[in-house]
């Protein structure tokens, strides 16, 4: 498994790639919107927790688009990691470190309407049972493109 994208960015706003980013405990990626306390679900009434980092499988976009005909980029989904190869299997309920960050995945990130209107979009079809999953940062340091993801 390896991180091919890290993406950060504002609230309502197209996101950006980054080759390299600092993560914090408790707050996420330096930088992004949930880490300020400026993304769209940054609610009282929502666990904060879960907004951390949001992890994509690098393969669920050729899927999406795929079941979608469409042309979007990862970006567009707005998860921060992409990883390829990812396997859930093997890290569910343990942590493991890509970089000097130690993560912990927390639950899955299913598609919301809130994309589908940004991206005109159907995304609860498009990323049904492949939207990614969300995790904790349970050490802080930093991550690049490029890095492996190891378990302990």
């Amino acid at each position: 498994m390896e991180l091919t994208h890290i993406i950060t960015g504002e609230a309502k706003k197209p996101l950006q790639y980054l080759s390299s980013c600092e993560t914090v405990k408790g707050k996420g990626l330096k930088g992004d919107r949930y880490y300020n306390k400026k993304g769209t679900f940054n609610k009282p009434q929502l666990d904060q927790q879960v907004r951390e980092i949001s992890i994509l499988p690098y393969e669920s976009l050729k899927e999406c688009n795929d079941r979608l005909d469409s042309t979007l980029e990862f970006k567009e989904l707005r998860r921060n990691l992409v990883i390829k190869n990812f396997d859930y299997e093997k890290l569910k309920s343990k942590e493991f470190q890509i970089g000097t960050v130690i993560l912990k995945i927390v639950r899955t990130a299913p598609p919301c309407r809130y994309l589908s209107k940004l991206l005109g979009e159907d995304m609860m079809v498009g990323l049904k049972y492949i939207g990614g999953y969300r995790a904790v940062v349970v050490q802080s340091g930093l991550i690049s493109v490029g890095d492996e993801v190891k378990l302990d």
